[in-house]
């Protein structure tokens, strides 16, 4: 059975004087789905993201959220969505509580709820807290409170664990967690791969404002061999000898060694090792792994994603 396309966007174009941020992209999200959007800086995400929040115009395109535009329907939109941008600013001066009933009396937020998202965020010991004597991780937990007390379908929130200390991250996580079981959408852009995998069933790779690879993280991996051979030589064999032996997907070579990409390490490992015998190359390394979101990514941009 097909699932609902709760966002839309089709030909989706946005550019800034000559930089083309996002470049006539195409995409559906589902309900409940919880997706990552990953890129380098510059890749579109935050730009991506912000169209869809109703903050930037697109040049060209459309974005529809339920069906319906933000031109046609922004108040009913702005109830069914909760979002936390890149930086949340506060009034240093107002407490916890008085923050929340702030954005609370924009949404129509009752006391009740307010009390009950403050629960929720583990906040419920800091309201009398000024803003300005929160650690990095509460500020964090209060912007996500503020995203989620109007219960929205869909959350977008970018890079919403930068900086954040390990604990602190993992908090957050599991705010996140607990949001699937009553079917909320999340559209998430990260930085860090561990949170992508460990959130989101759907990744989706941005790169100058285009899709360049989407799919269930297994999905992803498999498309990309799964597999790899890390290798440190005293000097690099040719590609093409490499690329002959049986199992080896993909060869990417780099001074003083490289990586093969293949469908089973085990059995390519022992006819590597005696190739470069043969050859006469002194391997001064091995590493035998599993791919990651990572490898991936250096695979399909050429950089790591913090490049």
């Amino acid at each position: 059975m097909n699932k609902e396309a709760i966002i839309r966007l089709r030909g989706v174009t946005k550019s800034f004087k000559d930089l083309r941020a996002v470049d006539a992209l195409d995409l559906d999200i589902h309900r409940g789905e919880y997706t990552a959007l990953l890129g380098p800086n510059g890749a579109g995400k935050t730009t991506l993201v912000e169209m869809m929040e109703g903050i930037q115009t697109p040049d060209s395109g459309e974005i529809l959220l339920f069906g319906k535009s933000w031109k046609e329907a922004e108040r009913e939109l702005r109830q069914r969505i909760g979002l936390s941008l890149q930086e949340t600013r506060f009034i240093d001066k107002l407490t916890v509580l008085e923050t929340m009933k702030v954005f609370g009396s924009f949404l129509g937020v009752s006391r009740e709820r307010i009390l009950e998202t403050l629960a929720s965020m583990n906040l419920e010991d800091k309201e009398k807290t000024f803003v300005v004597n929160l650690s990095g991780g509460q500020r964090q937990r209060l912007a996500l409170g503020v995203a989620l007390m109007s219960k929205p379908e869909i959350l977008l929130l970018d890079e919403p664990t930068t900086g954040l200390d390990p604990h602190a991250r993992r908090e957050i996580w599991t705010i996140l967690e607990q949001l699937k079981s009553r079917g909320t959408t999340l559209i998430l852009t990260t930085h860090y791969m561990e949170e992508a995998q460990h959130l989101c069933e759907r990744i989706i790779v941005l790169d100058h404002g285009k899709i360049i690879a989407q799919g269930q993280l297994t999905d992803l991996l498999s498309d990309g061999g799964g597999e790899m051979v890390v290798f440190k030589s005293a000097r690099s064999p040719s590609a093409q000898v490499l690329q002959k032996l049986r199992g080896v997907l993909r060869v990417e070579l780099s001074d003083g060694g490289g990586r093969l990409i293949v469908s089973n390490m085990l059995q390519v490992l022992p006819k590597f090792i005696a190739l470069m015998k043969k050859l006469r190359i002194a391997v001064h390394d091995v590493e035998c792994r599993k791919m990651t979101l990572d490898d991936i990514f250096i695979s399909l941009t050429g950089r790591h994603l913090t490049e």
